[in-house]
C-alpha cells in the first residue's frame, strides 16, 4: 500500500525533465541584474526630506535668541562690562581727616578749630571741658610768643622809646596784655587750688611785664601800669591764700618772699601791697 503510494505521488516528479545547470558565464550574467538596486523611491525621497527638515528646525532653534527661551526670560544675560572687570587706574581723591590734620602746624589747627567752635557753640563747650587743662609752662609760652612778636615789630634805628615806634608796637602790645589778662585768672584760686603753680605763673608773668618797654610819653605809659596794678592783685591774692594755708610757711621755704621783692624793686615799689600781704599783721606791727 506504501509503495503504491509512493509511485504515485514520487515517481511523476522524478521522471519531469530536470534543466540543465548553467555554465559559468551564464551564472555571472545571471547574476548582475540581482546586483543592481532599484531607483530610489519616493519613501526614500520624503526620509531626506525629513531629515532636512529636522536639521533645518535645530538650525532655527540654536540661532534664535536666548530671550525666546522660558528658562532663562527672567533674568538678562550677563553684559560683557560685567563679565570682564574693568581695571581701576590711578584717581585723585582728597586726603583723609588723619593725614590732613597731619600737615596742619599748630597754628593753622588753632585757625581751623577757632572756627569750627565760633561756628557750632556747643562743639566749643565741647573742646572746653575735654581739652587738657594748660600748664604753667604752656600758657607762659605763649605769653613769650607775644611778647617775641612785640619784640620784632620794632622799626630799625631811630629811639625805640619815641612815639613813633609805639605807634609800630601798639597792636602786638595789645595782643600781649589781652593774653596776659586772660591767662592769669585762670592760674588763681578758686580756679587753681595749688598755691605753688599760682606762684610759678605770676612769677613768669611779672618777668614779662618788667620787660615791657617804658615810653617818652606818659599817655603811652598806661598800659604798663594797669599790668602791674592787675598783677599786684594778683600776688596779693594767691600770698593771702598761701598764707592761710600754711602760715607763711610756703612763702618763706620756697623763696617766693625774696622773689616777690626782687619783682617790686624792678617795678619801683607797684607791688608793695603784695609784700605786705606776704609779712603778715604780726610782722608789720614788730
Amino acid at each position: 500500500m506504501y509503495y503504491e503510494s509512493f509511485e504515485v505521488l514520487v515517481l511523476p516528479v522524478m521522471c519531469q525533465p530536470q534543466p540543465a545547470a548553467p555554465r559559468y558565464g551564464e551564472l555571472v550574467e545571471t547574476a548582475k541584474p540581482r546586483s543592481k538596486r532599484p531607483p530610489p523611491t519616493r519613501r526614500k525621497r520624503k526620509a531626506e526630506e525629513d531629515d532636512s527638515n529636522e536639521s533645518g528646525n535645530l538650525e532655527d532653534r540654536m540661532s534664535a535668541s536666548p530671550s525666546n527661551s522660558p528658562a532663562i526670560s527672567s533674568r538678562p544675560l550677563p553684559t560683557q562690562r560685567q563679565i570682564k572687570r574693568a581695571r581701576s587706574g590711578p584717581a585723585g581723591r582728597p586726603l583723609s581727616l588723619p593725614r590732613l590734620l597731619e600737615t596742619l602746624d599748630a597754628e593753622a589747627m588753632r585757625t581751623v578749630l577757632r572756627s569750627i567752635c565760633e561756628r557750632h557753640p556747643e562743639i566749643g563747650s565741647e573742646v572746653v571741658h575735654t581739652a587738657p587743662r594748660p600748664t604753667v609752662a604752656s600758657a607762659l609760652d605763649v605769653l613769650r610768643s607775644y611778647e617775641s612778636s612785640l619784640q620784632a615789630s620794632f622799626p630799625f634805628g631811630g629811639r625805640s622809646s619815641s612815639d613813633y615806634a609805639y605807634n609800630r608796637v601798639r597792636q602786638p602790645l595789645m595782643d600781649l596784655l589781652e593774653a596776659l589778662n586772660d591767662f592769669t585768672p585762670h592760674f588763681l584760686p578758686p580756679n587753681e587750688p595749688q598755691s605753688s603753680l599760682s606762684l610759678s605763673f605770676l612769677d613768669g608773668a611779672t618777668d614779662i611785664i618788667n620787660r615791657l618797654p617804658v615810653w617818652d610819653s606818659a599817655q603811652n605809659n598806661i598800659h604798663k601800669q594797669n599790668a602791674y596794678e592787675e598783677i599786684s592783685k594778683a600776688w596779693t591774692l594767691v600770698v593771702r591764700e598761701a598764707s592761710k594755708r600754711g602760715g607763711g610757711i610756703q612763702l618763706q621755704y620756697g623763696g617766693w618772699d625774696q622773689k616777690l621783692g626782687k619783682h617790686n624793686q624792678q617795678a619801683s615799689g607797684k607791688l608793695q601791697q603784695a609784700i605786705d600781704g606776704s609779712i603778715g599783721p604780726e610782722r608789720q606791727a614788730n
